[in-house]
């Protein structure tokens, strides 16, 4: 009897040992439990206008953290896929619109060492339209990248031209936003509009994410029109501005013709040197800005 009492109270041990163990170890999946970032820090790369050097800045910063030292994970979410075919990757069997349709796990194909590419399609263009009555559908990256972000010490995301559902699937799974710039006049136009998007996302899904900055792009010193448009951007957000100008150079510009980044293609060109310089002073904003520690787990 006592050995049937016994074994009773050991099975019930057990069994509350591992619901525990489980409820201590699922992700937080709904909207009221908190965000918790793991080891890759994921970045965004965002405008919504066009040609204003944001594929070129992702791949780009992306291969200059991997010079530096890091392992990156680059995220094609444009359909246009420009970030995919700028690498010469092929077309894989798995994108990252399977993913999000639930149909795959993220596959990431690897480009060179320490430098790994989930790949767009243009299928992609009829996520949205897919997605809009998907419970939870600003949160389907998320989960994804949390299969994977132990993996990689950055993930960087090149979001569509727009700032509909995958940029906001993007900003409610990152801890920040950097902003490539045109100096241009017409790239100032939307800077409101985009920092307007990202306060709305951190007050409603993402309380963790911040913008890293802005960095100009397309720079010539010579022209008046570039460092007018420099003094506006300054004005407007002050020292979130980042101090390397990436100037206009055409390396840049051949480099995807090549299917390469530009430390691969012309590592001593003004835009490698560029680049590599805005990956040092990107790492020492990101180094310099304490991570929030994981909160405990809310009920929900």
């Amino acid at each position: 009897m006592a050995l049937l009492h016994w074994h009773g109270a050991f099975s019930f041990g057990f069994l509350l040992y591992i619901c525990c163990r489980k409820r201590l170890n699922r992700r937080p999946r709904l909207r009221g439990t908190p965000f918790l970032f793991y080891m890759g820090i994921i970045v965004s790369l965002l405008n919504h206008k066009g040609g204003v050097g944001k594929t070129t800045s992702a791949i780009n910063i992306g291969a200059g953290l991997v010079e530096l030292g890091k392992k990156v994970l680059l995220i094609d979410l444009d359909p246009q896929a420009n970030l995919t075919i700028s690498l010469g990757i092929p077309r894989q069997k798995f994108s990252i619109y399977e993913s999000m349709r639930g149909e795959a796990e993220l596959t990431p194909y690897t480009h060179k060492p320490n430098l790994d590419v989930v790949t767009s399609s243009l299928d992609l263009s009829g996520a949205e339209m897919e997605l809009i009555n998907e419970a939870g559908r600003e949160f389907i990256l998320r989960e994804l990248l949390g299969q994977v972000s132990d993996d990689y010490d950055y993930i960087l995301i090149d979001c569509p031209p727009s700032l509909g559902l995958l940029t906001l699937n993007a900003l409610t799974s990152s801890r920040f936003v950097l902003i490539p710039l045109q100096t241009e006049f017409l790239a100032v136009q939307g800077l409101a509009k985009i920092k307007q998007v990202i306060d709305k996302v951190k007050f409603r899904l993402n309380k963790q994410v911040d913008m890293i900055g802005v960095v100009a792009t397309m720079f010539d010193n010579r022209r008046v029109l570039n460092r007018d448009v420099v003094d506006i951007i300054h004005k407007y957000f002050g020292d979130k501005v980042f101090k390397t100008y990436i100037r206009d150079n055409v390396a840049l510009a051949e480099a995807p013709a090549q299917r390469k980044d530009i430390f691969d293609y012309n590592p001593k060109s003004p835009g490698a040197q560029d680049y590599l310089e805005l990956s040092r002073e990107f790492l020492a904003r990101v180094e310099g800005i304490s991570t929030p520690t994981a909160p405990k787990e809310q009920e929900v």
